[in-house]
């Protein structure tokens, strides 16, 4: 008889779901968005050494990224996002590899107030941060419109949310594009919540992941914190950072991808594993202050300190009127500072921006680069597309 039961309302469930429209996990839509992204520069330089080839790589990444990204929306509210990348700059084989899977979010609107994402691979903190910038709001918001595709309110937050953490307005150098670099770390898996009250939003978010470290592994805590401020209608401070903590385990076989191991009960082998001096452990701290001067035209700087040499500073102040429709130009300066009297680089770049139709950008531009005894200019062209 409890079989019967049993079958007679599952029986029901499966004619339910097949005379509804829909279910569950519907599936109301997917995007496709292709990106290319290349990037040279002629470097006014003698010879190259080892010195002048670090000061090169740490000032700008030249060559081609190329990206596919598949958003679906799910529920009406949530989206879940895969991308795969092709080729990636800084990389010596400009040809790049075949397409590989980077990363694979999920966006829930839990209410008004409250969102989260879950990043199972290749999480970023440049995914879970709060947006800064309503001006980039405001212009995916147009882009849904001239689309004539209408959503809720809730789905064009969480849509316009990931996109505006694909930093639509890029400079030159990452200086200039990226923000502070605590940003843009790879940080494995991670799940965060970001939470809105009135003119201050929150974020707080977890990631984990495992890293090859003398032929064992390190296994890595990171702690993500942000928190906005809109001082102005048109200004916003935020202030953010990451604590990291580590477990360097003994040698053992290793486990499939996604598996970690974790116990209570049982110690590590390496009592003494948490203080492994190895920089991917650092933590830093950072602040940013973007202010929008005119429709198109804004000012913005940021300044990121780390945590175990708090004179370990790197800073940029950016200014840039980026229009979608018109011709923009962009300025920044940048650089790293160790001490009162110890100024390791310094960066400036200038460049003018073109957008050719709608999906096509340009913008050829000049930097000059301060790294110790190494100095140099460069001419550099920026190129991105998408489909």
């Amino acid at each position: 008889m409890k079989l019967r039961d049993r079958q007679e309302k599952l029986e029901r469930v499966l004619a339910f779901f097949k005379s509804s429209k829909g279910s569950p996990v519907q599936e109301t839509s997917t995007h496709v968005r292709g990106e290319f992204d290349a990037v040279g520069a002629l470097l006014m330089i003698g010879s190259i050494d080892v010195s002048k080839c670090n000061a090169i790589e740490r000032a700008i990444r030249t060559g081609i990224d190329s990206r596919l990204t598949f958003e679906t929306t799910i529920r009406e509210k949530d989206t879940l996002v895969a991308e795969f990348v092709g080729s990636e700059r800084g990389q010596m084989n400009i040809l790049g590899s075949p397409l590989s899977l980077a990363k694979v979010l999920y966006a829930a609107n839990i209410s008004d107030w409250c969102s989260a994402v879950a990043i199972p691979v290749g999480g970023r903190c440049r995914d879970v941060a709060v947006p800064t910038s309503s001006r980039e709001y405001q212009q995916e918001v147009a882009k849904v419109i001239r689309s004539k595709v209408l959503l809720p309110a809730s789905q064009k937050m969480v849509r316009s949310k990931f996109l505006f953490c694909k930093s639509k307005e890029r400079g030159l150098t990452d200086y200039s594009s990226f923000g502070p670099p605590l940003l843009n770390q790879l940080n494995g898996s991670g799940i965060s919540v970001m939470v809105k009250k009135s003119n201050i939003v929150a974020c707080l978010a977890q990631f984990v992941s495992a890293l090859p470290h003398s032929g064992s592994l390190l296994f890595c805590l990171g702690t993500f914190g942000q928190v906005v401020c809109q001082l102005s209608s048109n200004t916003k401070l935020s202030i953010l950072g990451i604590h990291k903590m580590g477990n360097l385990s003994r040698q053992q076989p290793r486990l499939a991808a996604m598996s970690l191991p974790f116990s209570f009960l049982q110690r590590s082998g390496h009592p003494h594993a948490s203080f492994v001096e190895n920089s991917l452990l650092d933590g830093y701290l950072a602040m940013t202050l973007e202010s929008e001067l005119y429709e198109s035209t804004k000012i913005g700087g940021w300044v990121e300190m780390k945590r175990s040499n708090p004179k370990h500073l790197q800073w940029a102040v950016t200014m840039s009127d980026t229009s979608e429709d018109d011709f923009g130009w962009g300025l920044s300066l940048g650089g790293l500072v160790q001490g009162r009297r110890n100024y390791d680089r310094f960066q400036v770049e200038c460049f003018l921006n073109f957008n050719v139709g709608k999906k096509c950008k340009l913008q050829p531009g000049l930097l000059y680069v301060i790294d110790g005894a190494t100095q140099f200019p460069a001419l550099i062209l920026r190129t991105s597309w998408s489909l």
